[in-house]
Formats: structure tokens, sequence, C-alpha cells
């Protein structure tokens, strides 16, 4: 078979190596970031020498006479108070989350152990019974303690990016008055500080966990990776309800605020008389920010356990093939080479002077990442694998040569690069469907609905079909395997994405901070520039989750299927088929779970924002202060009481399934879900996304067709908020919450398999 030019110390040197040096590019972009002071003072910015960044630059608004000190201190005490709302909320969540993981790592152990009765001699292995292998009791100890490590991975990870945004917003704003080429710089480098933290670590605490038991496993790499699956599972669950618990939070506070201070009262986006808008901008962070986070720090970590449990049964883990086998990982250390690159094309190659130069330059780093990013496949795939070797194949094992690996991880990265696009044609104003739901505000809300679900629906085709073309290619050069490095290539530039899809929350509070602070309307007219460019990229960084875990999750079926014993998965059997039909519901059942929460907790939200109005003399006008921290309150306790039920329904299904009715019905489940869930996820990201930037065109007012549909406070204007406002919670709770529920169940499967092989199926054999 041959063995592969990198040798196993060149490895063990090159993946922790890659890992520090994003940390410490990303800790040098925090660096950058921080030199911009918030604070009125002159004198504390930066040397006035580097006229690229523009830390000491002239003030345009010193030209008008406006550059009033109380509104820098005003940003100040904003950004101050959205970062200790956000640092609250997440602590209080945690606080419930850390419960659950605790318990879950308990049932993890005791399912696993149970597996041979707690039994400490060595078993004959699963996949060739003249060696003995460690025994169950080892991969429950040790699944246990890899789930922990995700958890924790995944947790920090979040509040690591939730800390950086609150951070960078302010000085965001601040920079905006030196033009918004210097906004974009500073909101795009905070994003790259959160890319490059959560892709090094991820992936440094994988690699440090694989040498650590690896110590105990020896040569049984069968065992040591099938154990290592719990870091997929502790990341996704973590994630689960980071998603489903920010998501809430943000769209309660966000539904609330533009009902009653838009539609009712008639005053601006974060306009600081509204009662909601601190709580508002907090759920950016904990939603959109930390949320995202933990969702692809999830993907990454389960696309990674999926390869390296298929690769252990195969001729990597058969040979001890040390470097083949790291392969994933590899790939995941040449992107955040990759990435670092592209992050300088961005924010030192280029500088951008105009609007209309934001989202080209937003664009130009995923073309450019992927671009980059196929060559470094195919560098690392010519070194790090040998010219042919096999690949476990439900029970054989395939011939693959190594050019047919670097086709699977390429169709991938190409794959995410068209979803990507796709999503920004749907969801950008710049195009025309955006635009003409724009246009059908002019006959009311009901019109615009019916068009935003249509482009929703619409916006499905492409993706599926990108998806399904990249599942044929990959499965067919190289089996299960294949799939997981294509999710990994989609994966594989999540530096980059991360830093887009960050931008946009962090723009957004920009906007808000310099409307609360009394900013002049030209700095808020950067703001809402750099904000409508993120709101594509975020529903661009949507699609890039939403595809990845549709390979994601049928690789952990894979994985899960051979390592359940199962030969065939046929639909045909009444198990399966009903398996199937139930699965297919889930995604449905999920999405109304969400939705009906985000209701509940808006529904709370307006009646309290209604009451100050009404209630606080002097509001309207500007002379008292509102009540944000009740806002604040509502929106925390809503969203920690109403994550439970539907983190409950995603983590529980998979163990009543497998227990009560056994492997095949399960695996009917996990396919059913993935087909539903992918469809509903995509339709529901896109149509919430083009209602917001609807809206946002609409209000821009920038083209002669805008202007006839505006001004703010028009009637179309209103049907357009209407329709921003139903699609808050499908864009930023129920569709990107889907992609965890496909993945999260998946894994799952995969990590209780034995036990469900085992013990499963209890009532098909009591009847």
């Amino acid at each position: 078979m041959g063995s592969a030019l990198l040798p196993d110390l060149g490895t063990e040197i090159v993946i922790p190596v890659c890992a520090v040096v994003g940390i410490v590019f990303s800790l040098f972009q925090w660096h950058l970031v921080s030199r911009v002071k918030v604070s009125s003072d002159r004198g504390a910015t930066s040397p006035r020498n580097n006229n690229k960044n523009g830390y000491g630059d002239y003030l345009i608004e010193e030209e008008e006479g406006i550059n009033d000190e109380n509104a820098v201190a005003k940003c100040a005490d904003i950004q101050n108070a959205i970062s200790e709302g956000a640092t609250s909320f997440l602590f209080t969540e945690y606080q419930y989350v850390g419960i659950f993981m605790i318990a879950f790592a308990i049932l993890i152990f005791l399912f696993l152990g149970s597996v041979e009765g707690f039994s400490t001699k060595n078993q004959p292995c699963t996949y060739n019974k003249e060696k003995l292998c460690k025994p169950a009791l080892a991969t429950a100890i040790f699944s246990t303690v890899s789930f922990l490590l995700g958890a924790v991975t995944s947790v920090i990870s979040g509040f690591l990016g939730m800390k950086i945004a609150t951070y960078a917003n302010a000085r965001t704003t601040l920079e905006a008055r030196k033009g918004v080429g210097k906004a974009f710089i500073v909101a795009f480098r905070s994003g790259a500080v959160m890319g490059f933290l959560l892709a090094a670590n991820g992936l440094l605490v994988l690699y440090i966990a694989i040498n650590l038991f690896k110590l105990y496993y020896g040569d049984d790499w069968e065992g040591l990776f099938e154990a290592i699956t719990g870091y997929g599972l502790g990341g996704s669950s973590m994630a689960l309800f980071g998603r489903v618990g920010g998501g809430i939070y943000t769209k309660a506070a966000d539904v609330g605020a533009d009902l009653v201070g838009k539609v009712e009262r008639n005053i601006p986006e974060d306009d600081p008389r509204n009662p909601a808008v601190i709580a508002d901008n907090v759920g950016d962070n904990v939603g959109d920010i930390a949320g995202m986070g933990s969702d692809l720090f999830g993907s990454y970590a389960e696309s990674s356990c999926a390869a390296l449990v298929v690769a252990s049964i195969s001729s990597f883990g058969i040979e001890h093939d040390f470097t083949s086998m790291c392969y994933p990982l590899l790939i995941s250390s040449m992107g955040i080479l990759v990435c670092l690159i592209t992050t300088l094309f961005a924010t030192d190659i280029f500088e951008i002077k105009a609007v209309k130069e934001i989202e080209p330059a937003l664009k130009n780093q995923l073309i450019i990442s992927t671009a980059l990013m196929t060559v470094g496949i195919a560098i690392v795939t010519w070194t790090c694998l040998p010219s042919s070797f096999t690949i476990f194949n439900f029970g054989t094992q395939k011939v693959v040569k190594n050019w047919e690996l670097f086709l699977c991880v390429a169709v991938g990265l190409w794959a995410g690069l068209i979803i990507g696009f796709v999503t920004e044609y749907y969801t950008s104003n710049a195009y025309s469907p955006v635009q003409d739901v724009a246009d059908s505000c002019r006959t009311g809300a009901a019109t615009n609905v019916i068009f935003g679900l249509a482009l929703g629906y619409k916006s499905v085709i492409i993706p599926i079909f990108a998806i399904a073309i990249a599942i044929f290619v990959s499965f067919s050069f190289a089996a299960m395997y294949g799939i997981a490095v294509a999710a990994l290539g989609m994966l594989s530039t999540i530096a980059t994405g991360l830093a887009i899809d960050a931008y946009g929350p962090i723009s957004d509070n920009a906007g808000g901070i310099a409307e609360m602070a009394g900013m002049s309307h030209r700095i808020r007219e950067r703001t809402d520039a750099l904000d409508a460019a993120g709101n594509t990229t975020a529903a661009i960084g949507k699609g890039f989750a939403i595809g990845s875990a549709a390979l994601v999750s049928l690789a952990l079926f894979g994985a899960f299927v051979s390592r359940a014993a199962i030969s065939t998965v046929d639909v045909l059997t009444p198990q399966v088929f009903v398996g199937l039909i139930v699965g297919a519901m889930l995604p449905y059942w999920f999405s109304a779970m969400t939705m009906k929460s985000v209701g509940s907790a808006a529904l709370k939200m307006v009646e309290e924002v209604r009451r100050q109005f009404n209630t606080i003399p002097g509001l309207m006008e500007g002379h008292a202060k509102p009540d944000y921290a009740t806002c604040v309150k509502i929106s925390t306790d809503a969203s920690i009481k109403e994550m439970i039920p539907p983190g409950a329904l995603v983590m529980l299904t998979p163990l009543i399934v497998g227990i009560f009715f056994g492997v095949e019905t399960l695996s009917g489940v996990l396919a059913g879900a993935l087909v539903s869930g992918v469809q509903i996820a995509i339709s529901a990201s896109n149509t919430g996304g083009a209602w917001d930037n609807a809206k946002k065109y609409i209000e821009a007012g920038a083209s002669e067709h805008a202007r006839t549909l505006g001004p703010k406070g028009s009637e179309p204007h209103k049907a357009a908020v209407i329709g921003d406002t139903i699609g808050d919670p499908l864009k930023d709770t129920s569709g990107p919450s889907l992609n965890i529920l496909i993945k999260l169940m998946a894994v799952e499967s995969l990590v209780f398999a034995p036990f469900f092989a085992t013990h499963g199926g209890i009532l098909f054999k009591i009847f």
C-alpha cells in the first residue's frame, strides 16, 4: 500500500504548531482591536503613523462640530451594559447546562459500562476476533471524559466569542467616525479573533485528547477512536442549548422592540427610548455569536470524529499509520494557515473606501479561502497519504487512491462555496429575489409573507443538489469516510467563515450603540451599511452550517450503522419505515416548540414595553430613562425556561427509540430527521434573511425603486417590519437549531451504539 511522505514525528509537530499559530494570530488581532480606545481622550488613541488602519486619523465629525465627548462616554456605558447582560445570561444558562452535562456524563458511563456488565477483562475486537481489545468499561470511562472535554470546549468557544464581540462593538462605532473602512477592519478583525480561537482550540484539544487516550489504549485504535466520539457529542449538546436558549433570548427582545417601537410608536430601531433595546443588543451576542460558535465547533468536532472512527477500522487503523490516521486533523491544520493568509486580504492588502466595497470584500474572503484551500488539500493529501489504501465499507475493505480522497474533500469544499453564494443570492437585497419581496410590501404584510415563504422554499433547490452531488461523489470514491472528509472540507475554512459570521452581529451592535449614544446620522448610515452586508454573510454562515450538518450527520449515520453491526437498512421493513416517518416529523415538532417559545417570550416582552411607554412619564419625549433591566430579565427567564423542552426532545429521542425499538428503527429515525431537517433549516434561514434584508432595503432607500417604498414609517415599511418580525424566529432560532438536531441525534446514536446493539429493542423482544 505504501507509506506517507510525512513521517509520524512530523505529524506530531505540524498539528499542534498550526493550532498554536492560530491562537497566536487571534491574540494579535485582538491586540490590534484593543488599540481602539473607548475613550473621548484623543491622546489615548494609537500613534498616528499607522495610516493603513487609521488609529490616529482625524475625525470627520470634528469638521461638523459634533464630536461630543458625552456621546463617546455613552458608547462606553452602553458597551458595558451589553457585555454585563450577555455575561449574566450565559452564566445563568451554563449553570443549568452544567447540571445536564454532569447528568448526561453519568448516563454515558452507566449505559456503555453495562454493555459487558462493567467487566474489566479484555474482549475480542469487533472487526478482528483474533485480537484482544480494551473492555467496554474503558470505552465508557473515556467516552465520558471526551464528552466532558467537548462540552467544556464548546462552552468556552461560545463564551470567548461573546466576550470578544461585546468588546468590539463600541470600538466599531467609534471607528465609524473616521470612515466605513476603519469600522469594517475593527469588526472583521474581531470576528477573526473568534474564528481562529475556535478553530485552533477545537483542533488542539482533540489532538491532545487523542494522544492522552493513546497512552492507555496502545494498539487498540478501534477502541480509542470510538471513545473519542464523545468529544463530538459534548460539543453538539452544548451547542443545542446555546443555539436554542440564545435564539429565544435574542428574538424575544427583537420582536418586542420592533412591534412596539417601530410599528406602534414609529421610533427608529435601537432608539434609547425603547425599553427592550439593551436586551435586543445583548441577544445578538448570546444567540448569533455564542450560539453560532458552539454550533460550528460541534460540526467540526463531529465530522472529525466520524472520519476518525471509520479510519480506525480501515487500513490506517489496522496498520497503525498515525500520519494517515490524522488526515482529518491535518486538513483542519492546513485550513488554519489558509484562513490566516485569507484574512490579511481583508485587513491589510486591500482597503475598503466605500460602502459598495463591503459585501464584495466579504465574498472575496470565501472565494480566496476556497481557492487556496484546494491547493492546501492537494498538498496534505500528497504528503500525508500513501498512494493507495483501504477504507472500511459496510463489512468490506474498499481500495482507494489518494487522489480520490482529494476529490472527496475538494467536492465538499466547493459545495460549501456554492451553498454560500446561492444563500447570498436569495438573501441579499442587491438581487431580485429580495427586491421582489420588498416590492410585495406595497399591498401589505400578507403578500410580503407569501413572497417570503415562496422564496425560502425555492432557495432549497440548488443547495440540496450541491449536497447530493457531494454525497454521491464522495461516497463513490471512499464510502462513508469520503462523506466525512467532504464535511471536513466544507468546514476546513471555518476560521474565515466564523470571522464573516461574527462580523454581522458586531456591526449590528455598533449601529445600535451609535443610535443610543445620539451620534450623527452619518455614523448610523455607515454602521447600517456594515450591518446590511453582515446580514447577508450571516445567512451564508448558516448555509455553511446546515450544508456541513447534512454531510456530518450522514457520515455519523454510516459510522453508527457499522458500529451497531447493521448490514443493510431496508426501508421496506416496518421497523425502519416507521422510524423514517417519525424521524421526518421530528424537525417539524422541534420547530413548533422553538417558534412557540419565541412567541411566548415575545408576548411578555411586548406587554412590558407597552407598559413602560404608557406608565413612565416623559419616556417618549426622552426626558425619562426606560427600565432596561426588566426587559433583560424577561428574555433571560423565558429563554432558560423554554430551551429545556426542545433540548429534551432531541436528547431523549435516540435513547427512547434505541432502547425500546432497537437499532433498525433508530436508523430510520436518523435518516428521516436528516432528510426533512435539512430542507426545513435552509428554507427557514433564507426566508427570515430575505424578510430582514427586504426591510433594510426599504429603510436604506439606496435606489429609486426602494425610495418609492419608503421612507421609514410608511405602510410598505410597516409591512416589511412585520415580515422581518415573523422571520426572526425562523432565521435565528428554529432554522439554525435544526442542523444541531440532525447532527446531535446521529452522534448520540453512535456513542450509544454498543448499548443499543446489545440491550436495545426491548419491545420487539417482548412481543
